[in-house]
């Protein structure tokens, strides 16, 4: 792994979800496992960032980077998993504590006065949510295809392609 020039690294994965909310955590658990898995030969460095939701301030966590994947459970997506690129955009929620990754790219751009560097989006399918319970089978599952995407995406990064669902790979 090498870090970037800035001595950051390049990449920033970044998942998000409560621990405590069944399916929920699919995010923070997506990063404790993909933390743990052994750089690819030649793959840039990583940094592995957790929070329950995304806010103003990671906005400031893409400055420097290459590539930034956001990561959370979803219950719109196809399931095992969706990835897409996005594009910033503001938000327009009545909050400013739940922020959509658009909404950060948005933010990012605002105090920069330049696009954020290019973003997508891990959806990992979600079913339950309940307070107290942890991830479901189907979830665990749909974890475990959504991390063998990532070694593979990570190992030859920058060949993200537009939209991608694992079943277009079996």
């Amino acid at each position: 792994m090498t870090p970037g020039a800035s001595g950051l690294a390049p990449v920033l994965v970044l998942g998000w979800g409560n621990p405590s909310r069944g399916d929920d955590a699919l995010g923070p658990e997506f990063i404790a496992r993909a933390s743990a898995l052994p750089a690819p030969p030649g793959a840039p460095a990583v940094e592995w960032l957790t929070d329950f939701q995304l806010q103003v301030e990671h906005a400031l966590d893409l400055v420097g980077r290459s590539h930034v994947l956001f990561v959370d459970a979803s219950v719109a997506c196809e399931p095992p998993f969706q990835v897409e690129p996005l594009r910033s955009a503001a938000n327009h929620a009545l909050t400013s504590h739940a922020m959509a990754p658009q909404a950060v790219m948005q933010v990012f751009e605002r105090i920069h006065g330049h696009a954020p560097p290019p973003c997508s989006l891990l959806a990992i399918r979600a079913q339950a949510f309940a307070l107290g319970t942890g991830l479901g089978p189907q979830a665990q599952a749909h974890l475990e295809q959504a991390l063998a995407w990532f070694g593979q995406w990570w190992a030859g990064l920058g060949e993200t392609p537009a939209t991608t669902r694992m079943a277009d790979h079996a």
